[in-house]
């Protein structure tokens, strides 16, 4: 795929202009947008990113237009799951409501801004170390086995990381409307609007590591790797409000992006084996024999996974509350099937 500067240039300039626009029209004045304007906003961005990948189709071929639908996917559930994250540390900071978008968009252009320079990073290791795809493969199996046991364990708001914070930093208890710092009795403090900032700074940064070793073992264009982040950052803060109510009944999400992570980590592993260079294994030549899994059945397998999660998480919290409704009429005490 050919990718001249200039294009590189455009691109980054458009995403900007697209933040700046975002910060201007709906983030500068405070409040809490409606339902409408949320949807007509996130479909306004989702069909903008699905435009672009057909775009991307069209002129570098579909096998990099496959490429870039199964990275948007991907990168589109992780950021789903980014919400439950943000969810919690509004909660956990009590962010009012009218408040929430200018966190939001702080939050997601730092995100964008780390996953730019971890693409950076992961592009320079793969075209000079072929081996980075055994760590970056064993990377994603982890991962998968932690999203899958111990998601949602620790509260964010009041981890070690934000202790640490705390007792280093002057903090004022209340919020000053969105200002980050106050002065008081001659004094500067830092308000919780400062902490909750930090917080999704923190997270961002850990979410870059699943993020992107996840999007490079489907593909090895920087250029996709990149657009697929930035378009399903967009749009995420319109979507958190749009989806508010609908993230606490997707309780196997969690479960569906473990299973996707080890996947894509199989697909590593399989393909730094087909391109083996290490001494040890093989001795140093490419095990050929080693299946590649296409891009077709990659992009078959994300998609369905993310649906049968979605399906299978709306099945149980309907069952679990007609239960809960049928307990209540009955006088019977509710019992969490989870517990």
């Amino acid at each position: 795929m050919q990718v001249t500067p200039l294009i590189w240039l455009i691109t980054i300039a458009v995403t900007i202009a697209f933040f700046v626009f975002e910060f201007f029209a709906h983030v500068r004045k405070p409040h809490e947008p409606s339902i409408r304007e949320s949807a007509l906003w996130s479909a306004f961005y989702i069909g903008l990113a699905l435009l672009f990948g057909v775009g991307i189709g069209v002129v570098s071929g579909w096998n990099f237009g496959g490429e870039y639908f199964a990275g948007y996917l991907t990168e589109k559930a992780l950021s789903i799951d980014n919400l439950f994250v943000f969810l919690l540390l509004m909660t956990g900071f009590a962010v009012p409501k009218k408040y929430q978008q200018k966190v939001l968009m702080i939050g997601i252009v730092i995100a964008l801004v780390m996953r730019g320079a971890f693409i950076a990073i992961g592009a320079g290791l793969i075209e000079n170390f072929s081996w980075v795809f055994y760590i970056f493969g064993a990377l994603l199996l982890f991962l998968a086995y932690r999203q899958a046991f111990a998601h949602g364990e620790s509260d964010p708001a009041n981890g070690k990381f934000m202790q640490f914070v705390r007792r280093h930093l002057p903090v004022s208890e209340e919020y000053h409307e969105d200002k980050l710092t106050v002065k008081k009795d001659g004094k500067r403090f830092v308000t919780p609007m400062l902490l909750v900032i930090i917080a999704i700074g923190f997270i961002d940064l850990i979410f870059a590591v699943d993020s992107i070793p996840a999007i490079y073992g489907l593909t090895n264009e920087a250029y996709i790797v990149f657009t697929a982040n930035a378009f399903a950052l967009m749009g995420l803060r319109q979507l958190y409000f749009l989806i508010g109510g609908l993230l606490e009944r997707l309780v196997y999400l969690s479960q569906g992006l473990a299973v996707i992570l080890a996947f894509i980590g199989v697909k590593l592993v399989f393909h730094a084996l087909h391109v083996n260079e290490l001494p040890f294994i093989n001795g140093g030549e490419p095990l050929l024999w080693v299946p590649e899994i296409p891009i077709w059945f990659s992009l078959l397998f994300i998609g369905a996974t993310i649906a049968v999660a979605t399906v299978a998480s709306l099945m149980k919290t309907r069952g679990d509350r007609a239960k809960a409704d049928r307990a209540e009429v009955e006088g019977e005490p509710v019992i969490n099937a989870d517990e």
